[in-house]
């Protein structure tokens, strides 16, 4: 049996952004949909963070998610499950009211797990957990020391594996406690990334700078071999352009329209031509601008330290001032609560 993964799609991310929502739809209505039709997948495996915001809903982000998304599902057949993520549980220390379950009731083709269950994928037992908290951890770890299942799909949060690609994880759970499944499969981290038997598989399409140039998608699950195959998202959200004297007359601007971009400056003597540049792309049509002149590394040019430079955002520089800071203090507890308090500042701004 050939089944859907797909995790973290944060219906009404930046406070139900259009732009977003635009971006989301291309890759569902271009390459998601049309790939399960073809291929005749009538399951799909959701691995949590359905809806962006823990606190609440923009009604018309619901609206969105119900006409593009849950009600194609329907008229379609496909069985989805889905599990609680951190960002669909209103609470921190229990899932017991979460988003999914409260939005999704009227979908008798959805399954909400709010607490770790063993459920059936073709012949295949499979345990899925969701966010671990105060609550269910004690349950959680019962049932994956005496399940008989070989594979587990969650929404964990574990030590060594990159939450992006300037970013591992320093905290959350030791990766021996899942040792005993073939394989193990999760959301939350928004990036690829494996170790052993263990896959975050990353969410479908771009989101932050951060994200910039990383492949993104979701997977299909061979219920039998427990093999999986991406299917990736080929549309970009984010861009980074190299200014390097780039004669504004020939630069083809139509690729960047409703995108939001970076100009990089490596290399500017004309500050007119420069500015006839930006002019170009302003009016263009992209949907946001940010100019990053290069530092000057005192004659010296470190394509590395730009790279890293311009890949930031305002987390993964808050991290690193963190870990440069000569603090008394344990610095992955200080980073873990920082991304906590980014993170209800994101939500609520």
């Amino acid at each position: 049996m050939k089944v859907a993964i797909i995790t973290d799609q944060h219906f009404g991310a930046r406070k139900n952004s259009k732009l977003f929502h635009d971006y989301f739809l291309k890759f569902y209505d271009n390459i998601f949909f049309p790939y399960l039709e073809e291929n005749g997948i009538t399951t799909i495996v959701d691995m949590g963070d359905t809806f962006d915001s823990r606190k609440g809903i923009d009604f018309s982000a619901l609206s969105w998610a119900q006409k593009n998304y849950y009600d194609r599902l329907r008229e379609m057949g496909v069985t989805v499950h889905t599990i609680v993520g951190n960002h669909t549980a209103y609470y921190k220390n229990t899932n017991n009211v979460n988003a999914v379950d409260l939005l999704l009731r009227e979908y008798d083709n959805v399954t909400v797990y709010s607490e770790p269950s063993e459920a059936k994928l073709g012949n295949l037992n499979v345990v899925f957990i969701p966010w671990i908290n105060d609550e269910n951890q004690e349950s959680t770890f019962k049932l994956i020391k005496n399940t008989s299942s070989i594979c587990a799909m969650g929404h964990l949060e574990l030590q060594g594996f990159r939450v992006n690609n300037a970013v591992v994880m320093e905290h959350g759970l030791e990766s021996k406690l899942f040792e005993k499944f073939s394989k193990v499969y999760s959301g939350h981290y928004h990036t690829r990334s494996s170790i052993g038997s263990i896959y975050y598989l990353g969410n479908p399409y771009e989101m932050f700078w951060t994200d910039v140039n990383d492949t993104r998608g979701f997977h299909i699950f061979d219920t039998e071999t427990l093999e999986h195959t991406p299917v990736n998202n080929p549309y970009k959200l984010f861009y980074n352009i190299y200014y390097e004297d780039t004669p504004h007359q020939t630069f083809d601007t139509r690729e960047y329209v409703n995108k939001i971009v970076k100009v990089i400056v490596r290399k500017k003597t004309n500050t007119k031509n420069f500015e006839k540049f930006v002019d170009k792309l302003q009016s263009s049509g992209v949907a946001d601008m940010k100019i990053v002149e290069n530092y000057d590394f005192g004659g010296w040019y470190d394509k590395k330290i730009d790279e890293t430079f311009e890949s930031e955002d305002t987390l993964t520089i808050l991290n690193r001032y963190i870990e440069e800071a000569e603090v008394s203090l344990d610095k992955s507890i200080l980073k873990k609560t920082i991304q906590e308090v980014y993170q209800e500042a994101c939500e609520l701004v």
